[in-house]
């Protein structure tokens, strides 16, 4: 038994598992790349300013949950706490809107890191996949997004995930709504801390997940009373292009998601088979973050899907993936010249295209039979002296459990056709 084990709140992805979490971020990438979103990959820690600034100094993710350090060299670093910050970052210091091809449209998976209390479904070290569509003002582009992660889940087999929809404004009306509803908040039985929130950002207060505090929240001013003429259209036609395309949606007048750079369009996917942590991903749209962090003006949008929810969401509704086998073919040798022989096939094999494993170890043959069934693989090759003098090996269908000697010089194409 080791001595160490994995930080608390974190945790290790194993075979044969891990396969899953695998085959959930291909799906979501999946629509991604056939939309011409490319992907980028960030340092796993940015500039502690990167976060302040975009994500907002008033927000549970800055104040309390980011993982901040000092380096030797006294630089201010955060193991990054969310992607979209990074992606935009990146985008910038290279230049990629200056390319002439608007939006810059990104894709990228990676792990991110808040440090929280642990329970199911929220971990201190979590995984996603998200997508930023940067540089273009566009409801078909928040449309689109949506659409994506939509077909996505769907390609999953899940269907009992709820879209929830909503406007925050810009910043023409979310001003005058945010001094109404700053009128309306200071007039509750709040805690110090919310108060502060009330005065630096008091959206943050209508996501605050207390019981306490929603029930306070009844009757407070909504933000739909409030949008301009322009962030009402905006909303009906991402609406509209959604039931168009056959993507069901719920409004949700309250949805504001927990950071501080999203404008007009937010939306979120949650599953009720989750209990509590019901978001599985989210997103929005986030047309100041690019001049929050020294950029110019670049109307954005984007959306961060969970990996980990994704495959409790999967559990939830009892989908059990059609995963591939790692192994299709297991060759087991019977002496030192199968052993080279059946080496080099297994080599040719996977050349092929052919995922295929040895028995390593010079296990006798009741115990490489064992690993061969173990491995999953749906068939085995063994062959002995005997075998080889007669140019052949044997194929054993390790389902129906039928053996049939095939010649050496057959055996890649024979098995690359029938794998």
């Amino acid at each position: 038994m080791s001595t160490f084990k994995a930080p608390k709140g974190t945790y290790d992805l194993l075979p044969p598992d891990s396969a899953a979490y695998l085959a959930v971020r291909e799906a979501i990438a999946a629509p991604l790349r056939a939309s011409g979103y490319g992907y980028i990959e960030t340092p796993g820690f940015e500039n502690v300013e990167l976060f302040a600034r975009g994500v907002g100094e008033s927000t549970d993710i800055v104040t309390k949950e980011m993982y901040a350090f000092e380096t030797k060299g006294g630089d201010r670093l955060a193991l990054r706490p969310e992607g979209t910050a990074s992606v935009l970052r990146a985008a910038l210091e290279g230049n990629l809107h200056k390319a002439g091809n608007l939006p810059v449209k990104l894709w990228y998976s990676g792990s991110y890191y808040r440090y929280e209390r642990p329970q199911k479904g929220r971990y201190r070290h979590f995984s996603q996949v998200g997508a930023e569509a940067i540089g273009t003002e566009d409801p078909a582009l928040d449309a689109e997004l949506i659409i994506l992660a939509d077909q996505a889940y769907r390609s999953l087999g899940l269907r009992q995930f709820r879209i929830l929809l909503n406007s925050l404004g810009d910043q023409e009306c979310r001003p005058v709504y945010r001094d109404a509803l700053q009128s309306f908040l200071r007039g509750l039985d709040l805690d110090e801390d919310t108060r502060r929130r009330i005065e630096i950002n008091p959206l943050r207060v209508l996501d605050d997940k207390r019981a306490e505090v929603q029930k306070q929240l009844t009757g407070a001013p909504v933000l739909r009373d409030y949008l301009c003429d322009a962030c009402t259209a905006y909303h009906e036609e991402v609406r509209a292009l959604l039931t168009a395309a056959g993507v069901v949606y719920e409004d949700d007048e309250r949805l504001v998601r927990g950071l501080d750079y999203y404008t007009r369009t937010t939306f979120e996917f949650v599953h009720d088979g989750l209990g509590s942590q019901s978001a599985v991903g989210g997103g929005g749209r986030y047309d100041g973050l690019s001049e929050m962090i020294g950029g110019p003006a670049l109307p954005s949008v984007g959306w961060a899907l969970g990996v980990d929810r994704t495959v409790l969401a999967l559990e939830a509704e009892g989908i059990t993936l059609d995963l591939p086998a790692a192994t299709s073919v297991y060759a087991v040798p019977l002496g030192e010249e199968a052993r080279r022989v059946l080496f080099g096939l297994v080599n040719e094999l996977r050349r092929a295209g052919v995922s295929a494993d040895f028995a390593y170890g010079a296990k006798g043959l009741k115990g490489a039979m064992k690993n061969a069934n173990r491995s999953g693989a749906r068939y085995t090759l063994v062959a002995g002296e005997r075998d080889l003098a007669e140019g052949v090996v044997q194929l054993k269908d390790m389902e129906s459990g039928e053996q049939q000697a095939i010649a050496l010089a057959e055996v890649v194409d024979r098995l690359r056709q029938t794998v």
